[in-house]
Formats: structure tokens, C-alpha cells, sequence
């Protein structure tokens, strides 16, 4: 299932996202992946968490962020859960592309429910921006 954490610039989106990644671990049984833009909060992370900078790759899009994520999995059969923090630099949508945002996380959550994997997702993003099914997946709206 995809969760999502959403709210406006600067409001504690990624100290959200870290805390619920750091507290997961304690209890996980299978692999840990926090997705960023950066390695920036490398030491902010659990040991056991792998973190993946995602701006070391060649992704122009939502569509070949979507296949990067499904690489992952692919090459982890005991992935449990990812994170994915700065979720529109990630994708290189902008806050103004809310079809494709809403589209992307759709296909996410299918993933997601193919491979038994939870996803938990920060943007900055509006609330009110996402699709009704969406709406329901948010834990935290900053």
C-alpha cells in the first residue's frame, strides 16, 4: 500500500518520512530502501536501512523513475518497505503536473500491491491536489 505524506515547502515532510523509516526497521523482517535526492541524511538513517541517491542516475521522468523502482524490487525478493522522500525532484515533476503526480503514485500503489511492498511517499503537494483514492492513503499532511 502507498502512503503519502504531503504539505507545503519547509513544514517537516522529511523529518517525517526519516522518523517512520528509523522506527520501521525495529520490527522489520524483510529489506528496508529509503529512495532520495541526495545522500545528504545518509547518518540520519538506520544502519540496516539501505539509502539510494537517486540523483546518481539517469532518470527523466516519472515513467523511468517508475522502472527504476520496479528494478529495485526486482533484484530484492525480500523488500518489505521503501521510502521515497522528495518525491517530485525524484520523478522531475513539477507541483503544477497533478494529473502525472496523481497517475505516478496510482502506479505505485499497483506496484505496490503486485509485489507486497509498502511504499510511504513525501511531496510537496497539496492535499486537496490528489485524486479521492489518493486522499485516503495520506497519514500525514503537513
Amino acid at each position: 500500500m502507498v502512503r503519502l505524506i504531503v504539505g507545503n515547502k519547509g513544514k517537516g515532510k522529511t523529518t517525517e518520512i526519516l522518523a517512520k523509516a528509523n522506527n520501521s526497521i525495529k520490527e522489520a523482517t524483510g529489506s528496508v530502501v529509503y529512495l532520495d535526492k541526495s545522500s545528504k541524511h545518509m547518518y540520519d538513517l538506520h544502519r540496516n536501512i539501505r539509502l539510494i541517491d537517486v540523483s546518481r542516475f539517469p532518470i527523466a521522468n516519472s515513467e523511468q523513475f517508475v522502472g527504476f523502482v520496479c528494478g529495485i524490487i526486482s533484484q530484492d525478493h525480500d523488500l518489505q518497505e521503501m521510502y521515497l522522500d522528495g518525491f517530485l525532484k525524484c520523478t522531475k515533476l513539477g507541483e503544477d503536473d497533478i494529473d502525472e503526480i496523481n497517475a505516478t503514485i496510482t502506479e505505485l500503489d499497483a506496484v505496490s500491491t503486485e509485489f507486497n511492498i509498502d511504499f510511504y511517499i513525501s511531496a510537496t503537494i497539496d492535499v486537496d491536489s490528489l485524486v479521492p483514492a489518493l486522499k485516503e492513503r495520506v497519514v500525514a499532511a503537513l
